[in-house]
């Protein structure tokens, strides 16, 4: 008698994503990213990866931006991928459903921010004058979004918030790009910067993803290699 051949094994589980412990320790920029539609999402994300950016904001601009974060989160493990313009928090529990591994904000609220603390992945409320950092650290969080960055007094002002308020740090967005994004990330206070200008709409428009993945090397090298926690 011919004994039965073994049944095969299932294949092992795909290991799940580590957890991030910090956004401003991903990479020196983080790109954000308003998604014109969910097709543009994975090709994008890993051009970005390909350039040494592995942190993906994806805003909650457009009808896609959630399906656009749940197919990078998917298909583009080797990326750490977030929502960006955060506001609600249903959008709280939205992102981080769809796959994302963090949350930026452009403000807060205590509903909001009540939301972000109990989503269980890092995030970063959005600020822009002293007393919204006191409030901040009063309620116990650091790390914190510093928006919009130049028209809320650029690096003279994070300069000016490093003596009283040392224990802040932020990632300035807003008015950020090749010119001044270096200077920022000499300040003590900043861990990372945020902007789009590695990704050019005309080049996601005409599928450039080379052009993409030039413009993220160049941002990834303005602060030496990047020191991701995942």
């Amino acid at each position: 008698m011919i004994p039965p051949e073994p049944m095969p094994l299932p294949p092992p589980p795909s290991p799940s994503p580590s957890p991030v412990d910090s956004v401003l320790g991903l990479a020196p920029v983080v790109p954000v990213l308003v998604l014109p539609d969910v097709s543009a999402a994975v090709p994008l994300a890993r051009a970005l990866v390909r350039g040494g950016l592995r942190a993906v904001e994806v805003t909650l601009r457009t009808p896609d931006a959630l399906e656009g974060i749940r197919a990078i989160a998917e298909q583009v493990p080797e990326a750490v991928v977030g929502a960006g313009t955060v506001i609600t928090p249903g959008q709280v529990a939205a992102s981080v459903a769809a796959g994302a591994r963090f949350l930026v904000s452009p403000g807060w609220t205590e509903g909001l921010l009540a939301a972000m603390r109990g989503c269980g992945v890092p995030f970063l409320p959005g600020v822009s004058t002293a007393s919204e950092v006191v409030a901040l650290l009063e309620r116990g969080v650091r790390e914190m979004k510093f928006f919009p960055a130049q028209a809320a007094g650029g690096t003279a002002y994070l300069r000016s918030l490093a003596g009283p308020l040392p224990q802040a740090r932020f990632c300035p967005t807003g008015g950020i790009g090749p010119a001044n994004a270096a200077e920022y990330l000499t300040l003590p206070n900043v861990g990372c910067v945020g902007g789009s200008w590695m990704v050019p709409a005309d080049a996601v428009a005409a599928g450039d993803w080379a052009r993409i993945e030039t413009l993220a090397r160049a941002a990834a090298g303005l602060r030496g290699p990047a020191s991701a926690q995942v």
